[in-house]
């Protein structure tokens, strides 16, 4: 049936409502109130992503978080490889860890490219074209002859394993609203603990197994082959405004009306704003915005925290305990129970308090301080957690303390990830595409110069020392949350990307 200018004209509230959950759809912006050929979906529209069954859209939820994991696993799955490469092309330790920091490093490219190119031409042939070539320089480092060619495709990996990183979360926020979003959004803290933990696990025993390095590199490049099977074959576009010029070019073939038209096909954007949007705006908000640098810095510690642990952890447990490399590999296995348990926390005990928020905010959005109230939980444990790790790892001490030191750190990193997130979801909502891209890439960034220093600092100070230094420089930084729930509401008001009402009367605890 032809979409009459009436209907189109009904719909305009629906396309309102839209872009106030979703910034995908900020590519409406430059629409006409007046404009009767506009196409929109209809209220119960099948072709709209957020009309999806609630099966269909956990399970694309899963799937884009398992995307996800692929990058993560692949990023330090070569990590227990690095004596081994050290010695087979006579290579310094640190030179060796560049097998790590250098895939993680293209996760600081990734973000500024396609993040911005899905939001031109959709999620889906972003997700085919990244996976694709990354398998194909997955396979380059299993066949590689020479160090420089390891280094080289571990980096070209991880630009293209970064896709996932800027859209996995964006395919979340196509087909989930506002409300139920958080819970969606949960799944993927999870990710950052979970694909690092479990990568040195698997290649630890591949190690005592005796089989070639090369099989490391195999393995991955069949993980990222089936997901590009499971892109291909079972994960749709979920971007509206892509969608919505498809729906446009099938009205104007049934109508015969060249009139219709969806609101990405009437931008006019020049070459030189599309390269502001993609590569600048995500830096001047990172910039001009002090609560964006206060997240991103504090995110960025947390995150370099992390992958400094699979050169900490190798220190104390391996050398320290003298434990095998599948032993040793088990040692991370409490981080993501700890996410687990996190994920738990927050789906039973949280965010039911978050939904109710939203009934007694209706119709007005909850104030995005809300969301800091799971980091404020959080960030104390973070710090305790380093303390703990730093004076339980002295080799007469069991192997049991400093290893569930990892829970307690595992499940406060993944709420103070959930909880960062989440604002600057609801904060920046119109262009949080670029808000989260400029986070990724200084995250990213910290997570792969950590582990260059992390060998030296614990041999100079020590275990106990080198840890302790780490809790101290967390204390620093665990008043962020604090201080944002406080002042965030009249930063946000002075804010050109941030636009709020007027702080509430009384702010969040």
């Amino acid at each position: 049936m032809a979409e009459s200018p009436s209907h189109s004209k009904s719909s305009l509230t629906q396309l309102e409502d839209h872009n106030k959950e979703d910034t995908s759809a900020g590519a409406c912006e430059h629409k006409s109130t007046a404009d009767l050929y506009l196409v929109l979906f209809d209220a119960d529209d099948l072709a709209n992503p957020k009309n999806l069954s609630f099966a269909r859209k956990w399970y694309l939820s899963i799937a884009a978080c398992l995307l996800v994991l692929n990058a993560t696993f692949s990023s330090t799955a070569p990590s227990p490889l690095i004596p081994t490469f050290t010695q087979k092309f006579e290579l310094s330790e640190e030179v060796g860890t560049l097998t790590v920091s250098l895939f993680v490093c293209g996760y600081c490219v990734g973000p500024l490219i396609w993040g911005p190119l899905s939001e031109q031409y959709g999620r889906r042939p972003i997700f085919i074209v990244s996976f694709s070539i990354q398998t194909c320089f997955q396979i380059g480092c299993a066949l590689s002859q020479n160090a420089a060619s390891i280094l080289v495709f571990r980096f070209l990996s991880g630009a293209f394993a970064a896709a996932p990183l800027a859209n996995s979360a964006a395919l979340v926020s196509d087909i989930w609203d506002a409300s139920e979003r958080g819970t969606a959004i949960a799944i993927f803290a999870l990710t950052p603990l979970a694909g690092p933990a479990l990568g040195p696990i698997l290649t630890g025993y591949l190690i005592i197994a005796g089989v070639s390095w090369r099989w490391v590199f195999w393995i991955l490049t069949f993980f990222s082959g089936i997901c590009w099977l499971l892109i291909v074959f079972t994960i749709p576009e979920t971007y509206a405004p892509v969608l919505l010029v498809k729906k446009a070019k099938e009205v104007r073939k049934r109508t015969g009306d060249e009139r219709y038209h969806a609101a990405m096909e009437i931008q006019n954007l020049s070459f030189a704003q599309r390269i502001e949007s993609i590569l600048a705006r995500p830096f001047k908000i990172l910039f001009t915005e002090p609560m964006m640098f206060a997240i991103t810095l504090y995110m960025s510690f947390v995150y370099g925290c992390l992958y400094l642990l699979f050169e900490a952890y190798p220190v104390v447990f391996t050398k320290g305990h003298s434990l095998n490399a599948g032993a040793s590999g088990l040692m991370f296995l409490p981080l993501p129970f700890g996410g687990f348990i996190a994920f738990a926390t927050y789906i039973f005990f949280l965010n039911p308090s978050y939904e109710q928020k939203v009934k007694e905010c209706a119709p007005n959005p909850v104030p995005p301080e809300y969301r800091l109230r799971v980091a404020m939980i959080s960030a104390p444990p973070f710090a305790v957690s380093f303390f703990w790790f730093a004076w339980t790892s002295y080799p007469s001490i069991s192997i049991w303390p400093p290893m569930m030191s990892g829970a307690l750190l595992g499940w406060s990193a993944c709420l103070i990830f959930l909880s960062l997130s989440n604002y600057i979801i609801d904060a920046y909502l119109s262009v949080a595409a670029s808000a989260l891209a400029s986070n990724t890439v200084v995250r990213s960034l910290f997570g792969a110069v950590f582990p260059l220093f992390a060998t030296q600092m614990y041999a100079r100070l020590g275990p106990q020392w080198a840890s302790t230094l780490l809790g101290f420089i967390a204390l620093i930084l665990m008043p962020t949350p604090f201080v944002l729930s406080k002042y965030g509401p009249v930063l946000r008001i002075k804010s050109k990307y941030a636009p709020s009402r007027p702080p509430p009367s009384n702010p969040p605890a």
